[in-house]
């Protein structure tokens, strides 16, 4: 297990380095926006749509359970721990987005009201879970990256299938003008070092409880 100053040295270079990124995104927002925007493309636009909703929270939670069960039944508990420690790291980074969305307030790409940050209040409302006042990081994206980072640590021929299915989702997120290009690179900002200190902080433990299930069992032939 990584030493605690090792972590902490890791995030903040990951911080330091990914606060770089969202700025220069932020610039070419507009752009990009504009040219991925995929409202004019019915097909394109419906691809876009289910590309999102496979990274909806229930849906890699409700596989994650699924596929880890299915391995307990198969007595691979090494592979279900996996399987599990990927979905939750999933669940953890997109709540963390959707905490630090409802706290930045930033707007989204269609919203009635001027472009811009309002944290919590606007013009005398609050604005806390407001759909229009949730862009900043895309909740959907941090899910998919978190998944993707997550698998990657355990496995990387995997890792690069969840990158891909990653890469898709931050694409539909834009394509749909849900969010702005900066709002998905923060989303990988924040989930990757989450991912890779989920892998040394519950990893072990899951990995621990899951052989439990099986005590008897001969580990050389997992």
């Amino acid at each position: 297990m990584a030493c605690p100053k090792r972590l902490f040295s890791l995030t903040f270079f990951c911080l330091l380095a990914g606060g770089l990124d969202i700025a220069l995104a932020w610039k070419v927002d507009g752009p990009v926006d504009t040219a991925l925007d995929a409202a004019q493309n019915p097909s394109l636009h419906l691809f876009a749509w289910w590309c999102s909703k496979l990274a909806e929270g229930w849906v890699p939670a409700l596989a994650g359970i699924s596929f880890a069960a299915l391995f307990i039944v198969l007595r691979k508990p090494d592979i279900s721990a996996k399987i599990f420690f990927v979905a939750i790291t999933s669940e953890i980074t997109g709540l963390a987005a959707l905490i630090l969305r409802i706290l930045v307030g930033r707007t989204r790409p269609l919203a009635d009201v001027p472009q811009g940050i309002y944290g919590v209040w606007y013009h005398g409302h609050w604005i806390i879970g407001k759909y229009e006042f949730s862009s900043f990081p895309s909740g959907h994206s941090a899910t998919a990256v978190g998944l993707a980072a997550a698998t990657w640590t355990v496995h990387k021929g995997w890792g690069a299938v969840a990158t891909l299915y990653a890469l898709l989702v931050m694409w539909s997120r834009i394509a749909l003008q849900c969010h702005h290009l900066s709002d998905v690179v923060g989303s990988i900002i924040l989930s990757i070092p989450l991912a890779i200190m989920s892998k040394e902080l519950l990893l072990p433990a899951i990995e621990t409880q899951f052989r439990n299930l099986f005590p008897n069992r001969d580990t050389s032939k997992s």
